[in-house]
């Protein structure tokens, strides 16, 4: 198969259903962290989330917390570099919270605001608000629009009595930074800040620790060679590929990846266009999610994006993307992976 052959049409609800930890994450739990000994912050934070998770509800509330008591400190905030597990403790969080699946979501920014976008602004809180925890990874502000809708949103939650968690590369009072600093925006990024209490992890990017350099990339036959030999995989070449995700909304590049069991991409090559990027970094964090191989040839995965990309707005968006191919790209060399077809 090809994903640039696929046009996924999603059902709405599934939106909603689909809130929960991706496949990677669906058994981590707090006891499987591995803190690192050289960084007590990690502990700490495991400690803290354990806490937040186990707050009991007051008889008699409908929510967590009453309203008058939202903010601040109504949420918790993740900030921390690239593979310090921040995905890993959220996820944990959601398990470890006392209510039934349906009362729990969890999801990245981006499916955040394409739940918005899909439901429409009141549906998105009717659906939402009954919530126990609402979990966001990934958490960033990409433009002004979203900075206005996320404020809002969160604040309908809140004072719905909805717990908030969130991981970000970033901290709350510097979301959107270098991209937007108009001051009615950043009086947005401030009242959002003031509903989260910030937990910083320190560390290392363990998807690299002690690794070897991220793999050589293989020859276009090799690649093709090793789809043709390995079940469910998707054969693309690179350029077709990015063209044709300007065509496929980014809430539909999960259903994108259904059924996909190892993906081969042919003639990588360095993306200059943030627009591209940006939708790449989407891709890449589905496949990631859901433990999807990646074997490529072309330009090695620490050399995607181009030198301005990555000195811009959007760095740490890039950064991640790559230290996750490049994870995917040694599990595609791995026994039992991708590779082992070639």
């Amino acid at each position: 198969m090809t994903l640039s052959g696929r046009s996924p049409q999603l059902e709405v609800g599934r939106l909603v259903q689909d809130m929960v930890p991706p496949p990677r994450f669906d058994a981590v739990r707090f006891e499987t962290y591995v803190a690192d000994p050289a960084q007590p912050s990690q502990a700490a934070a495991v400690a803290r989330l354990r806490e937040f998770a186990e707050r009991k509800v007051p008889e008699g509330r409908r929510g967590w917390f009453r309203r008058e008591t939202v903010a601040p400190g109504g949420g918790v905030y993740l900030d921390g570099g690239y593979g310090v597990g921040k995905t890993h403790l959220l996820a944990s969080l959601w398990h470890a919270t006392p209510a039934p699946r349906e009362r729990k979501a969890f999801g990245t920014f981006v499916e955040l605001t394409n739940l918005v976008g899909a439901l429409g602004f009141q549906q998105a809180v009717q659906a939402l608000k009954e919530h126990r925890l609402v979990c966001i990874d990934e958490f960033e502000l990409d433009d002004p629009g979203d900075t206005v809708l996320v404020s809002t949103l969160l604040g309908k939650l809140a004072d719905a009595g909805v717990r908030l968690a969130a991981t970000s590369n970033t901290l709350p009072g510097k979301l959107g930074e270098g991209r937007f600093a108009a001051a009615d925006f950043m009086r947005e990024i401030q009242g959002l800040s003031a509903r989260f209490t910030s937990v910083r992890i320190d560390g290392e990017d363990y998807r690299h620790r002690g690794l070897p350099q991220a793999p050589e990339p293989y020859t276009d036959d090799e690649v093709t060679r090793a789809a043709r030999r390995t079940p469910g995989a998707a054969l693309d070449d690179f350029g077709a590929l990015t063209g044709h995700l300007a065509t496929v909304h980014p809430s539909r590049y999960g259903a994108l990846c259904d059924g996909v069991e190892a993906v081969f991409l042919r003639g990588v090559g360095e993306v200059t266009d943030q627009a591209a990027a940006l939708r790449l970094v989407v891709l890449a964090d589905r496949f990631y999610d859901r433990e999807i191989p990646v074997m490529a040839s072309g330009v090695p995965f620490d050399r995607l994006f181009g030198a301005e990309l990555l000195a811009g707005g959007y760095r740490k968006k890039y950064f991640r993307a790559v230290s996750r191919l490049t994870a995917l790209a040694r599990d595609a060399g791995r026994p039992n992976g991708a590779g082992e077809a070639a």
